[in-house]
């Protein structure tokens, strides 16, 4: 791959609360009136495609995006980067984020900050070959996530539960995503 057609972004821009609530405005609305017209038109599909490099990592490509995903030492890797579990997580985070803020200009419930942690259990023992009982992904995640605001606790909780409801990638951690693999 060449780099000059990769692009690797590590600063985000500042942006005001104001700015960003009529950009998820008009992106809502924009989205909107495409699926009006055509409901076909919500209909997406991403893909990404990755290469093994060094002990077990991978370098991975998703649209003009490229990062690298790896697993400690202890499991064989170099630990250059974040295992796949942990992107995961952070996949997780990421759009939670992304769905509290969208959700909150939906229903008019403003937050000024939000941090999010993501915790997972994962008995190993199923990826090692020791144990075919348990679940080989996580067998729990829990998030505790934290807004400051001028909106009282029950203003907030009907915040979360919209994002619970909605969020595309809590949906794939909750429920069962068919998966088909082709060895070519």
């Amino acid at each position: 791959m060449s780099t000059s057609e990769t692009l690797v972004r590590t600063d985000v821009p500042e942006i005001t609360a104001a700015e960003r609530g009529e950009r998820l405005r008009a992106a809502g609305a924009a989205w909107s009136d495409r699926i009006d017209a055509d409901r076909t038109s919500a209909h997406l599909t991403f893909r990404a495609t990755g290469s093994g490099e060094g002990a077990v990592a991978s370098r991975v490509r998703a649209g003009r995006y490229e990062f690298v995903v790896d697993e400690p030492a202890p499991l064989g890797g170099d630990d250059v980067a974040p295992n796949p579990v942990e992107y995961a997580l952070g996949a997780l985070i990421g759009c939670q984020i992304v769905v509290y803020r969208l959700y909150a200009e939906v229903l008019g419930i403003p937050f000024d900050d939000i941090r999010i942690t993501a915790e997972g259990d994962l008995d190993a023992a199923r990826l090692l070959g020791k144990d075919d009982t348990v679940r080989p992904g996580f067998q729990a995640v829990r998030l505790r996530v934290e807004l400051t605001g001028p909106e009282s606790a029950e203003r907030y909780e009907q915040l979360r539960s919209a994002v619970d409801a909605n969020c595309p990638v809590g949906d794939l951690f909750q429920n069962a995503t068919p998966v088909t693999s082709e060895l070519v």
